[in-house]
């Protein structure tokens, strides 16, 4: 037992595991955060809405709904002046630079969609801070985030905008280094618009790796999964997509960079701390920490690319791809191998033919390095 504990004395605490006291009472940081964030207090209705800014009460609606945010009635007071801005801005996309209704519908549905995900995301990950520096069970670390969130969420915003100018900068770069050249060439409409290389990491046996595992333990498990396969293909000049329970989906602009990045996650998941043996051995927050194996599979073709996704044929092929993989390898299909077959870095060995599930018959190639 600690000194002072045991004894009774008094004994310095550091600053740093001892929390503020959260407040009792939630009306107070609620005012306050709506000060904050909102701008003001909730005084208008839709029906206000409508009225103050001189559109139709049904486009208030749309506007609340794409959003992703619950109403619960036409008279309900819920908004505030600067969501009045916020409708009058979007409305000025139509009106001042001649965007179609509908588009302005789908790009309010990925702000709210992408904002959704995100201030969750953040506030999980701060739930989780706070209960883990300071000890406190989940409940006590939600109230803690809720009364800090009058400090940080100037902050989150900053780098939100920051993030978001530099990736929309990012877009504008490639789009000019891709079709920048093409503008008097005429294009052929009846193809997929984009040429990328498409891969599938999913890991392996992801089901019986978790099973029993605490929230805590899960957490770490998906998070050292999630940002390891992230940091490999951002560090070879892909991007990714999207995770997908226990896989990822990346996409890269050349069948070079998307080999390297496919071998890239083969190799960095190609050890793995089994979970049941990290437990029989006492070390269960060390195995979940750990890494498990991954199938990896990659084509390259055309996609296309919406609402932050990519579809098309060569999508579903790469997923495909992977359930027929071993552990810690890569497969192509035999046009992805024609491409990547002149290139040094890479060697292609052909495998049995498999009845891939809505594809049909496919000879796949074993990619690996000749480094």
């Amino acid at each position: 037992m600690p000194q002072g504990v045991e004894d009774g004395s008094a004994q310095a605490q550091d600053p740093a595991s001892v929390p503020p006291a959260a407040p009792v009472g939630r009306i107070g940081t609620t005012d306050e955060l709506d000060e904050l964030l909102l701008g003001g207090p909730r005084t208008l209705s839709a029906r206000d809405l409508a009225h103050r800014t001189g559109i139709d009460l049904e486009t208030v609606r749309v506007f609340w709904r794409t959003l992703g945010l619950p109403s619960h009635g036409d008279d309900e007071v819920m908004f505030t002046e600067r969501d009045a801005k916020a409708l009058t801005m979007a409305a000025a996309l139509v009106v001042d630079h001649g965007l179609e209704l509908r588009t302005v519908v789908t790009v309010i549905r990925a702000l709210g969609h992408t904002s959704d995900r995100l201030a969750l995301w953040q506030v999980e990950a701060l739930v989780e801070d706070m209960a883990s520096r300071y000890g406190l069970d989940d409940t006590s670390a939600r109230l803690l985030v809720l009364d800090r969130l009058r400090d940080l969420a100037p902050l989150l915003e900053q780098q939100l905008l920051h993030s978001y100018r530099r990736q929309l900068a990012a877009v504008a770069d490639r789009y000019a280094a891709e079709f920048g050249h093409v503008r008097d060439v005429a294009v052929d409409g009846t193809r997929l618009p984009l040429a990328r290389a498409v891969g599938f990491a999913d890991m392996v046996s992801f089901t019986r790796r978790t099973a029993g595992l605490g929230s805590t333990d899960l957490s770490q498990f998906v998070q050292r999964f999630e940002t390891a396969a992230r940091d490999v293909v951002v560090g070879a000049g892909g991007r990714v997509v999207k995770t997908i329970g226990d896989a990822v989906l990346f996409i890269a602009d050349s069948p070079g960079a998307g080999a390297a990045i496919a071998i890239g996650l083969a190799d960095a998941f190609g050890t793995s701390l089994d979970v049941e043996a990290a437990r029989a051995a006492g070390g269960l927050a060390e195995g979940a920490r750990g890494v498990t194996p991954v199938r990896v599979g990659l084509v390259w073709g055309r996609v296309l690319s919406r609402f932050g996704d990519v579809f098309g044929p060569v999508v579903n092929l790469a997923a495909r791809l992977t359930d027929v993989a071993d552990p810690s390898t890569v497969l192509v299909d035999a046009e992805t191998a024609q491409v990547l077959r002149g290139d040094p870095r890479f060697r292609l060995t052909e495998q049995p033919p498999h009845d891939l599930a809505g594809v049909g018959e496919v000879v796949p190639y074993r990619l690996e390095a000749t480094g």
